[in-house]
């Protein structure tokens, strides 16, 4: 039996012309930087595609083994970057279903965005800026080096291809600032994203927008996603206690993870429903902030799981200066030659200074992997808390 696969395809770009909100983003108006005939003439459409494309993709696979926020802790319970990652496209697919917005472009945005996390999170995050700056290649970001392996390293340095609007959803994601309302910038080209980019490096400070409403909710999931599971782990290892948690932030959020994320997703739907903006209500805001300030200074700032900061420290220096130095001597047998560059694009190696090359192996590095690379005298133990 003939099925025009080709006819199945426009019919559903009409229907999300039906069923979508007029502020949301059409697969119909997805651009890449290069055409794809082939692919415009089959029958998945744009951000399914990305979707498809990020989830098969090895920088996917390593989230398996990269640190949310606890690192070197026998713990099986605690999270990793791989259930992260699931939990955001969760949570903003459903908020996105009620604001009438394109499900396959948040879910490709949200499994992405962490794919540029280093070994050990953010500590390893600010170690490798200090390292990168110090090579001149400007800050280190773990929401740019996302695009980067998508974009630049993935597939022998070809990349994959992805729309621009899924990519600027991954740069713009920086769950970690506090927004009440959200308002997309749009009508970006690639030009103007590149640029934004190049920026960043240069300016940590600088503050980027999203150009859809699907990056908006992507980008405030993550926020609902960490925050509360961040809490039920802390209690789970004996961090914190739940009372601890202050009233200002119980009252309003309340004081479990599923009670937070549901108080949290409501809450949005309500105040961004048939908007050019996604919000938060400003009483919900106000609490929301004093929670994540509430876990930065007895969570992540926490002494009792920062014991390896120094050693992991070290360790980065170690490994950045050994790769560095194995591609100024040509050194073959160096794995950075014989596993990330390998059969590498001769576009990469072009585009891309020793130091910049050093900065993407490492990243890309998951936490075992890492520790494997170091002497095994010199590799910080995994503990109980």
């Amino acid at each position: 039996m003939h099925v025009d696969l080709e006819k199945i395809h426009k019919s559903l770009d009409q229907r999300e012309t039906k069923m979508l909100s007029p502020h949301a983003a059409h697969s119909s108006q997805a651009v890449r930087r290069r055409p794809e005939e082939l692919l415009e003439s089959g029958y998945r459409q744009a951000y399914s595609t990305d979707a498809d494309r990020i989830l098969h993709s090895p920088a996917y696979t390593r989230y398996i083994d990269k640190t949310q926020v606890f690192y070197l802790i026998q713990n099986d319970h605690i999270t990793h970057r791989v259930l992260h990652v699931q939990l955001v496209s969760k949570i903003a697919r459903t908020i996105g279903r009620f604001l009438g917005l394109n499900e396959d472009l948040i879910e490709a945005i949200a499994l992405a965005h962490d794919i540029g996390h280093t070994p050990f999170g953010h500590d390893g995050e600010r170690i490798l800026t200090e390292l990168c700056r110090r090579r001149g290649i400007g800050y280190f970001h773990h929401n740019l080096q996302s695009v980067q392996f998508l974009d630049r390293v993935e597939r022998k340095g070809r990349g994959w291809n992805l729309c621009l609007q899924t990519l600027d959803g991954i740069m713009s994601h920086d769950g970690e600032v506090h927004d009440q309302k959200l308002e997309p910038l749009r009508y970006k080209t690639f030009e103007s994203f590149d640029k934004e980019i190049l920026s960043k490096k240069e300016n940590p400070d600088l503050k980027l927008l999203p150009m859809t409403l699907e990056g908006c909710v992507v980008r405030m999931a993550d926020t609902i996603s960490y925050i509360g599971r961040d809490l039920e782990d802390a209690i789970r290892l004996g961090v914190i206690r739940r009372c601890d948690i202050p009233p200002e932030c119980t009252d309003r959020l309340g004081n479990s993870n599923g009670t937070i994320v549901y108080n949290l997703v409501t809450d949005i739907i309500a105040n961004s429903f048939e908007k050019t903006h996604t919000a938060f209500s400003p009483d919900v805001s106000t609490s929301l902030q004093a929670l994540k300030a509430f876990n930065l200074e007895y969570i992540y700032l926490n002494p009792r799981i920062k014991i390896h900061l120094e050693s992991i420290r070290r360790l980065f220096e170690m490994l950045f200066d050994r790769y560095l130095n194995d591609l100024e001597k040509e050194n073959r047998s160096s794995v950075i030659f014989t596993q990330f560059l390998a059969d590498i694009s001769e576009e990469y190696r072009t585009n891309h200074n020793h130091a910049e090359i050093v900065r993407d192996f490492i990243a890309g590095m998951t936490d075992q992997y890492f520790l494997r690379l170091c002497p095994e005298n010199m590799r910080p133990a995994y503990r109980s808390l």
